[in-house]
C-alpha cells in the first residue's frame, strides 16, 4: 500500500501495472462547492499492489495514470464507474478503455437492481466495509491513515468481486448482455453537456414555446457563467428564480428589482446585465426557433391493467433469469410497450426481447396466459 504524491513515483507505479490482465479503478472527489468535479485521491488496485494517487500535489503529473486508463490491453474494473468516467472525461477528453463495470456485471448476475459495492464485498468478498469515512474531507491533507484504508479497500476488494462476477457470466454465457450495456455507459455524448439543452432538467408547469425559448437562454446564460466561475448553478440563480424570469419576462433593471426570488446582486451590475441579456435574445427569436412543449404524461391514454400485467410478467422472467429488472425495462417502457407493441425501447430488442419481449408481446396478443401452479407463475399457450 502506497500513497504517491509524486510524478516519478506514479510514472514507476504505472509501469508495473502496464502488464496486468485488469486493474481496479475507484476515485474520491467533491462538487458540493464547485460546478466541475475537483478531483481528490485516484484509487488503483494491480495484481500485487494497490496506490492511492494524490490528484491534488502540486508536483504531480498525471499523464502516465492517463495513459494507463488508454492501454488496450488492460482491462480498467470499476463500480458503477459513470461518475468516475465523467471525471475522466472532463480532464482527458477520453473515457478509459476497455473497461469492466461490477454494478453492470452484478444487475446480469441477479444481484438485484443498482447493487452497492458494500452488498457485493460482503456477499463475493466476505468482507465488510467501514463506511465512517464515506463523507469525510478528501481534500484535506495530510490524508488519515483511516482515509487512506477506506480509500484502498475500495479497490483491493473490487479485484475479488470481478473475478468471481467474471466466472459467473462465463457460466452464465452473458458477456455479451454486459458488453451491450458498457457500450451505452461509453457513448461520449453523455459527458458532453450541452448548456442550450441545459432548460431540460428544470420541471415546467403547463409552459409556453415563447416561455420555454426564454427559458433556455436565461439556463443557457447561467450554465456558463457556473462553468466559467466553477461554482454550482444554484450559487449563479436558483431554480425556481429561473422559471419565474422566463414566465415574468422583466425588460428593465426596474422590472428585476420587482421579482420575488432574485437579491440585490441579481437585480443590479453586470449580473443583471446578462439576465435582461439572455431574456431579450429569448424575446427576439422567430417562433420558429422555439423549443417544442414536451408532451405531459398525464394526456397519455392509460393502460392500468395491461401495465401491471406486463409488471408481474417482468418480475417473474427476471427471478427466472436471475437478472435484475430495472436492467429489462423501466416503469415508463411498460407503460410504453403496453401500449404499443413496437415501442422504441430496450425490452423489445437483442437479448431483452429473447427473454421478456416476445412474451410480453404474446401475453397482450393473448397468445400466452399466466396461472398459478403451487406457488408460481407459469406460462401457458392458449388456443
Amino acid at each position: 500500500m502506497s500513497f504517491i504524491s509524486d510524478t516519478d513515483t506514479l510514472v514507476a507505479f504505472c509501469e508495473r501495472q502496464a502488464n496486468a490482465k485488469f486493474i481496479t479503478v475507484d476515485t474520491e472527489f467533491h462538487r458540493d462547492k464547485t460546478y466541475w468535479p475537483q478531483l481528490c485521491v485516484i484509487q488503483i488496485g494491480g495484481p500485487d499492489e494497490e496506490a492511492a494517487i494524490d490528484a491534488l500535489a502540486d508536483e504531480i503529473d498525471l499523464t502516465a495514470l492517463f495513459d494507463l486508463m488508454q492501454k488496450p490491453d488492460l482491462i480498467k474494473v470499476f463500480h458503477a464507474a459513470r461518475q468516475d468516467f465523467e471525471i475522466f472525461y472532463q480532464l482527458t477528453g477520453k473515457l478509459p478503455s476497455p473497461v469492466s463495470d461490477t454494478q453492470i456485471s452484478a444487475m446480469v448476475c441477479g444481484f438485484g437492481d443498482s447493487v452497492g459495492y458494500e452488498t457485493l464485498v460482503s456477499q463475493l468478498a466476505g468482507q465488510r466495509i467501514d463506511k465512517s469515512m464515506r463523507f469525510t474531507d478528501w481534500k484535506r491533507r495530510p490524508l488519515s491513515q483511516k482515509q487512506l484504508d477506506y480509500a484502498l479497500a475500495d479497490v483491493t476488494h473490487l479485484r475479488v468481486v470481478y473475478e468471481r462476477l467474471s466466472d459467473l457470466l462465463t457460466k452464465n454465457g452473458r458477456e455479451d448482455w454486459v458488453s451491450e450495456e458498457l457500450a451505452a455507459l461509453l457513448n461520449p455524448s453523455i459527458y458532453k453537456f450541452e448548456v442550450k439543452e441545459s432548460w431540460r432538467r428544470l420541471k415546467v408547469r403547463n409552459p409556453s414555446p415563447k416561455m420555454l425559448a426564454i427559458l433556455r437562454e436565461v439556463a443557457a446564460w447561467r450554465e456558463e457563467e457556473a462553468q466559467t466561475r466553477d461554482v454550482p448553478r444554484n450559487r449563479i440563480l436558483r431554480d425556481d428564480a429561473l422559471i419565474e424570469l422566463a414566465i415574468q419576462k422583466p425588460r428593465s433593471l426596474k422590472d428585476l428589482q420587482g421579482m420575488r426570488g432574485l437579491h440585490g446582486g441579481q437585480t443590479k451590475g453586470h449580473i443583471a446585465e446578462k439576465i435582461l441579456s439572455a431574456i431579450s435574445r429569448g424575446l427576439t427569436l422567430k417562433s420558429d426557433q422555439y423549443p417544442k412543449v414536451p408532451k405531459p404524461r398525464g394526456n397519455i391514454p392509460k393502460s392500468g391493467p395491461t401495465t401491471e400485467l406486463l409488471k408481474v410478467l417482468l418480475k417473474m422472467k427476471c427471478e427466472k433469469h436471475s437478472v435484475a429488472q430495472k436492467l429489462i425495462a423501466s416503469s415508463n417502457d411498460i407503460d410504453e410497450l403496453a401500449r404499443d407493441d413496437n415501442a422504441n425501447i430496450p425490452a423489445l430488442k437483442g437479448w431483452r426481447r429473447q427473454i421478456f419481449g416476445n412474451d410480453a408481446i404474446a401475453l397482450k396478443q393473448g397468445k400466452i396466459a399466466m396461472t398459478v401452479a403451487g406457488n408460481s407463475i407459469q406460462l401457458v399457450k392458449t388456443n
